[in-house]
């Protein structure tokens, strides 16, 4: 079964002090772009990546091998019910906000940090 691969976008941005503050639409273009190069470096088998966008990162448009859904309020929020919406189904998340990680994790995800997704800009 493929896995699904759920990306925090405004968190993975962030985790980097690239002046992604002054192009947010920008940096989670480059990483989507790189997400569909590389998908879930380390991660054997097939996956399907979703890139949660939010804010000014909404109009990102889906690529192949990755599919951009852009929040209509809290991109955390989002992030719950797409895990909630996969029962049974393997799902990794990608953050490293504590609060997401308890809640994704208490509904069966798994979690791994920005770094695992994170390559050179």
């Amino acid at each position: 079964m493929t896995t699904l691969v759920i990306i925090d976008g405004a968190n993975v941005v962030g985790s980097v002090p690239d002046g992604w503050w002054r192009d947010r639409h920008g940096a989670a273009e480059r990483l989507r772009d790189r997400l569909a190069e590389t998908g879930l470096p380390g991660h054997e088998g097939p996956v399907e990546v979703v890139l949660v966008v939010e804010g000014a990162a909404r109009s990102v448009e889906s690529v192949p091998g990755v599919r951009v859904d852009a929040a209509a309020g809290s991109g955390d929020d989002r992030i719950v019910e797409l895990v909630a919406a996969a029962p049974g189904r393997d799902c990794v998340v990608v953050t490293a906000d504590r609060e997401l990680r308890r809640r994704v994790g208490e509904l069966g995800a798994g979690v791994t940090g920005p770094r695992s997704v994170r390559g050179p800009s």
